[in-house]
């Protein structure tokens, strides 16, 4: 399960998963927030994006995304890897070595059923002459779209598909896991124009069905449900069709409907594709940037478009990819609507576009009175939130000054806004459940400090020479100071052959060092050191003096007189080098 590990690790940023549980603030390029394991009042626990790490320095408790989920949630390891991978998206049955070449064999087969039904409901389209007014008459659809983008139909008698694929060898088992069959085991789509959804390369994974006629109680649209094949958060519709225009553009458009999309491309502009209605995710973005990193969206200007956009934004800068507005001309509602207007005027559209967040705080300006202080107070705080949320600090000023401008304030007051906890709510936290927890209590916690200033300061580690490593309780401790004894180099990102099974130790103790013994005189890091390594030899007599006190109790008491004698000793050896 390492690869899982480490395909759930690369997807999920740290400090997301921590923030849900603890409230981060950013410091420097670490996070720190209260310890959710203790009553403290003053910040300790930190979150190191850079090392994918957590560290909190009052409990002593620490590790990577796994372990901190196994603590708060008190999970085994097996749980919170799963808990994991369901946020991240990440099938692990595909990472285990013995059913991956079973789970390999069924998505051959459901790719198979989806094909063929693709086949089955393009020649039923032939045969259905309301089905062909409709997709030729009222959608105005040409012969060349409908052949590129296999548009078919569905006939209304709700097992014609099914029956056809059995005659194929297919099991209706396997037909309701290529998502064919609604729960009932009849044909999921009925009397529907069906348009296949196609992943990058042009494989048929679903479908999506629109009704002829609007109904009443019909959905206007059915797609299929998720399936081994198809997930509704990571699919970019019309991708294959419109890879080659993006990169010829460089610039993608996306929108919400995916007849959008199909009118689009029958219109000339072919570097258009749509997301799931509005719901665009991390996975939508990495899989355009992959072919250009500029993204116009073409959504509603409606309360709906507008929360979409703004949930667009901090994703779009995770992912890297610049971000702007298609603004749909003569009260168009949708692309498909401008596009049966006037073709020119959609081109013209998509090649025009507004930077993202200057669209954004347009939509609430126009929303208020912005000659009263009400209506001031209520745009600042909106246009606040949206401008926290970039990466960039240039970025972040140049729309301050913006927003001090729309609202004739100054740029210091705004500033002052922006810092104060008006601008953000507390956000709801999820509960810890630390009485629970899995982890084992960490001890001796000193010892991982001198290891930290070691590693931060290798002009002194002549001082370990000589120690006896074996005092340390841990054989991570003692893997690294045998390392750091050894080596005068400093600890980088990278870490050393010998230092990579205990990354996550290693990466802690680093960030001890930055946390605690930053700006440190060279003599005060010594002191420290002395210090500490004395406390060391310290606590570890003492227990080893414990330990030996209940051996000797066990040998008198099993009359074995020899291994007391030898017992005792040891014991007053040891008590006259602590006297």
């Amino acid at each position: 399960m390492q690869d899982a590990k480490e395909e759930v690790r690369s997807r999920l940023n740290i400090e997301d998963v921590v923030g849900e549980y603890v409230q981060l603030k950013r410091a420097g390029r670490n996070f720190k927030g209260l310890s959710p394991f203790t009553a403290e009042k003053t910040p300790s626990f930190v979150v190191s994006p850079d090392k994918h790490i957590w560290h909190d320095f009052s409990s002593g408790k620490g590790g990577d995304i796994f372990s901190f989920v196994m603590e708060v949630e008190g999970l085994e390891f097996r749980e919170a890897l799963e808990q994991l991978a369901r946020k991240a998206g990440v099938e692990l049955s595909e990472y285990d070595t013995k059913k991956s070449g079973e789970i390999a064999k069924q998505k051959k087969r459901l790719l198979e059923a989806n094909e063929l039904a693709a086949k089955y409901y393009q020649q039923s389209l032939l045969r259905n002459k309301h089905a062909l007014e409709y997709v030729f008459a009222v959608r105005k659809l040409s012969k060349e779209t409908v052949t590129e983008f296999r548009i078919g139909y569905a006939p209304n008698d709700g097992e014609g598909l099914i029956r056809a694929l059995t005659k194929k060898g297919f099991s209706k088992q396997e037909l309701a896991k290529a998502g064919l069959t609604n729960r009932y085991g009849g044909d999921m789509f009925r009397g529907r124009m069906t348009v296949p959804l196609m992943d990058g390369s042009g494989q048929v994974i679903g479908f999506t069905g629109r009704v002829l006629q609007d109904e009443p109680n019909a959905p206007k649209y059915l797609n299929t449900p998720q399936t081994l094949l198809y997930d509704k958060s990571r699919h970019v519709f019309g991708l294959s069709q419109a890879k080659e225009a993006i990169r010829s553009s460089d610039f993608s458009v996306i929108v919400e409907g995916n007849m959008d999309v199909v009118s689009s491309w029958q219109a000339g502009v072919r570097n258009v594709v749509a997301s799931a209605g509005t719901a665009m995710t991390e996975y939508h973005l990495k899989a355009l940037s992959r072919l250009s990193h500029n993204v116009k969206l073409a959504f509603d200007a409606d309360k709906a478009g507008l929360a979409a956009t703004e949930r667009a934004i901090p994703i779009a800068g995770k992912v890297g990819v610049e971000l702007s507005i298609v603004t749909l001309s003569h009260g168009a509602k949708d692309p498909d609507e401008l596009i049966q207007q006037d073709v020119k005027l959609w081109k013209t559209a998509t090649e025009k576009a507004e930077p993202v967040v200057d669209w954004v705080l347009d939509q609430y300006s126009s929303r208020e009175d912005m000659s009263s202080a009400a209506g001031k107070r209520r745009f600042t705080t909106e246009s606040l939130r949206v401008i926290r949320s970039l990466n960039d600090q240039v970025e972040q000023e140049h729309y301050l000054r913006k927003v001090a401008q729309a609202t004739e304030t100054s740029y210091e007051t705004i500033a002052r806004k922006m810092e104060s906890a008006e601008v953000s709510p507390e956000p709801k936290l999820r509960v810890v459940h630390p009485a629970t927890s899995v982890v084992e209590p960490v001890t001796a916690l000193y010892q991982d400090d001198v290891l930290a200033a070691l590693a931060a300061y290798p002009a002194v580690r002549s001082q370990l020479a000589g120690f006896d490593i074996t005092m340390f309780a841990t054989e991570a401790r003692r893997m690294l100071a045998e390392w750091l004894v050894k080596h005068a180099e400093p600890l980088g990102d990278t870490l050393p052959k010998g230092l990579q099974s205990i990354d996550t130790y290693v990466k802690i103790v680093q960030l001890k060092a930055e946390t605690r013994y930053d700006g440190w005189s060279e003599s005060d890091v010594s002191l420290e050191i002395a210090k500490l390594l004395r406390q060391t030899e310290i606590e570890y007599k003492k227990q080893t003096k414990q330990l030996l006190i209940e051996k000797l109790r066990d040998a008198e008491a099993m009359g074995d007189e020899t291994q007391a004698a030898e017992l005792r000793d040891q014991l007053h050896t040891l008590i006259k080098e602590t006297a």
